[in-house]
C-alpha cells in the first residue's frame, strides 16, 4: 500500500483525539464514492427533521428531541422558548431551594429529595445521581417501583432527618402512571402521618395539563415543570 492510500484511509478527528484507520480494511476504492448519493440524502433528511419536517406521520407531528441538547436548532422562536424557558426557571428553583429561598413551612431548609417515578422517569436521574452524586448538594433518594417494604424503608430513612425537611419530587409525562401514582399516595400517606401539608413540600415534572399536572394545582404543589411530548 502506498503512502497516498493510506493518507486517503486514515480519517482523523485531531480536535476529538481520534483517528480511523480504514487502509487495512477490505473496502474497493470506488466505495466511499458510491455511498456520496446516500451520504448526502442522510444528510439531507437530518437537516429537514432538524428544521421541522413532520417525521410522525402517524401523529402529525415533528421529533425534536435532540433540541432539548441544542435549543437554537430549533425551528421556530416558540419551540425554543419552551425548551429554554423551563430550564432557566428549574435552575432558579433549585438555586432557591439550595439557599432557603424556597423552605419548608415548618422553616430552615431542604435537607434531602425524595424522587418518585418509573422507568425513565427515575433510571435518568439515578444515572445522574451515581455518577455525580458525591457532589449533591442534597441527598437523593427514590420510590422507582411499589414495593410496599422498600418504600417504608426509604421512608424510615428520610425520617431520620425529618419528612419536614425533604423536597419531593414526582416525575411523570402522563400523569397517568399508576406505579408513579400509587407512591406519591404513599408518600402523601407518611407527610399526613407526620402532621404535614405534602403538596407545600412537592413539585412535580410532568405534561402541561396532565393528570399529575391537575394534581399538583389542586394540593398546591410549590412548583410545576413541563415535560415536552
Amino acid at each position: 500500500m502506498s503512502w497516498q492510500s493510506y493518507n486517503q484511509s486514515l480519517v482523523r478527528y485531531p480536535q476529538h483525539g481520534f483517528s480511523l484507520d480504514l487502509s487495512l480494511m477490505d473496502i474497493e476504492p470506488g466505495y466511499a464514492n458510491a455511498l456520496q448519493p446516500k451520504i448526502a440524502k442522510a444528510f439531507s433528511d437530518m437537516e429537514a427533521v432538524e428544521s421541522g419536517a413532520i417525521a410522525n406521520p402517524d401523529e402529525g407531528r415533528m421529533v425534536g428531541h435532540y433540541w432539548l441538547r441544542n435549543a437554537s436548532l430549533a425551528p421556530t422562536d416558540e419551540l425554543r422558548r419552551a425548551i429554554t424557558d423551563p430550564l432557566d426557571d428549574l435552575k432558579r428553583f433549585a438555586e432557591k431551594i439550595h439557599t432557603g429561598g424556597i423552605a419548608p413551612p415548618t422553616g430552615g431548609n431542604y435537607k434531602q429529595v425524595l424522587l418518585i417515578g418509573i422507568g425513565g422517569s427515575a433510571l435518568g436521574p439515578q444515572l445522574v445521581s451515581e455518577a455525580i452524586g458525591q457532589n449533591a448538594r442534597l441527598p437523593l433518594h427514590f420510590f422507582d417501583n411499589t414495593d410496599p417494604a422498600g418504600m417504608d424503608a426509604v421512608i424510615a430513612t428520610l425520617a431520620k432527618v425529618g419528612l419536614d425537611k425533604t423536597l419531593v419530587l414526582v416525575i411523570s409525562k402522563s400523569g397517568g402512571t399508576a406505579e408513579t401514582r400509587n407512591g406519591m399516595l404513599e408518600a402523601k400517606a407518611a407527610y399526613e402521618a407526620a402532621g404535614l401539608d405534602f403538596g407545600r413540600h412537592a413539585a412535580a415534572v410532568t405534561g402541561i395539563g396532565s393528570k399529575l399536572d391537575q394534581y399538583a394545582i389542586a394540593h398546591h404543589f410549590i412548583a410545576r415543570f413541563p415535560m415536552e411530548d
